[in-house]
């Protein structure tokens, strides 16, 4: 077996684990009872899934120039998704879409309530 035939096989292992990822991702996604935990199942998977589709596209490229151009796509990606579950996590709680009987421990509610008396003030 050769150097080429080892990344082959390696890059198929992370697009399989890659996969596996996506579609537990979908499964949390219908299984999940409420915004918070849905977003949870919907980002954490899919930025692990990302690198390995990212590491599995470098081995088959096997070239600096392919990494030069994945790298950005996955520094953006770690950044954007994220910051994008955060503020959809609080426009459901501020949209009343939070199951208060799921999260036990609500720390975001003191800042709400001093946000809108510093609005209503």
């Amino acid at each position: 077996m050769n150097w080429d035939d080892v990344l082959d096989i390696a890059s198929l292992v992370l697009l399989v684990f890659a996969g596996a990822l996506a579609l537990v991702a979908g499964i949390g996604l219908l299984r999940l009872p409420d915004t918070l935990t849905r977003l949870h199942a919907a980002t954490k998977p899919q930025i692990l899934g990302l690198v390995f589709v990212v590491i599995a596209l470098a081995l088959q490229a096997r070239s600096w120039g392919a990494l030069l151009v994945l790298a950005p796509i996955l520094v953006f990606q770690m950044l954007t998704a994220p910051i994008a579950a955060h503020m959809v996590g609080r426009a459901a709680y501020r949209n009343g879409s939070v199951d208060q009987q799921v999260t036990p421990i609500d720390e975001l509610a003191p800042a709400v309530e001093d946000a809108s008396k510093e609005r209503g003030a």
